[in-house]
């Protein structure tokens, strides 16, 4: 039972205390956190853009013939956002990061912009569709009330439609983001040191498997567990905000 714990110390030692591996991992972590928050920002931003353009197509131009300029460049508009979302949905998220960064990036090779842009515009394809659901989800009488208070229709739909419609999708879009933060541990194939790669770092020096890889994993978990707490008591705050 000594030899047991004694073996236990001397993997945890290897692991974490020598080289200072424990602030290797922090570094990873800051990278991670780092790409997973502007990734995040970029997506909504991408994503609620094309919500926009797509809900308006679908809301005023959808079975309809096009009459006037400005129908035209919608429905040419509308026409890329599916392109975009159909090659984004449909090709796999470790290909667009090593096309960002060994083919677009190839002269400068920065890897954390790379991370950045292509997480985020991955997750922008994502966020729009959840975005669009949730426009398309609100009652057309909310646009009609905004119309009759001297609204025009963007007015109407920052000031009345987007946000109810980020009541409804929270869930849904806190899901996204959660899963951004685990799409994040494929960065290693940039030869970016975020905290998935700075793990299978150590292991591979230490040849200790289980310390590196279980804690790894622990602080996925606790992020997870942080973003849903915050996340509830969010969409709390805001059900009660509707009494």
């Amino acid at each position: 039972m000594q030899d047991f714990f004694e073996s236990i110390e001397k993997s945890f030692t290897k692991t974490f205390i020598t080289d200072d591996r424990w602030l290797q991992l922090l570094q990873g972590l800051g990278v991670t956190v780092q790409i997973t928050l502007l990734a995040g920002i970029l997506g909504i931003v991408i994503g609620t853009l094309i919500a926009i353009i797509r809900s308006t197509h679908d809301l005023n131009l959808s079975g309809k013939k096009c009459c006037k300029p400005g129908d035209y460049v919608l429905k040419v508009l509308n026409f890329i956002c599916n392109i975009y979302i159909t090659i984004i949905r449909g090709t796999p998220i470790v290909i667009q990061l090593m096309i960002m960064y060994y083919v677009i990036f190839a002269s400068s090779r920065n890897g954390i912009l790379a991370a950045v842009l292509s997480f985020g515009i991955n997750s922008g394809a994502y966020v729009a569709e959840i975005v669009r659901s949730g426009i398309m989800s609100i009652d057309k009488g909310q646009a009609e009330a905004g119309r009759s208070l001297g609204f025009n229709y963007s007015q109407t739909m920052i000031f009345i439609i987007i946000p109810q419609a980020i009541k409804n999708i929270l869930p849904a879009l806190g899901n996204e983001f959660i899963v951004l933060v685990k799409e994040t541990s494929v960065a290693g194939y940039v030869a970016l040191q975020d905290l998935t790669y700075v793990g299978n770092l150590i292991r591979s020096r230490t040849y200790e498997a289980f310390f590196p890889l279980i804690v790894v994993a622990l602080i996925y978990l606790v992020i997870v567990l942080i973003l849903t707490f915050l996340l509830k008591r969010l969409e709390r705050r805001l059900r009660n905000s509707e009494h």
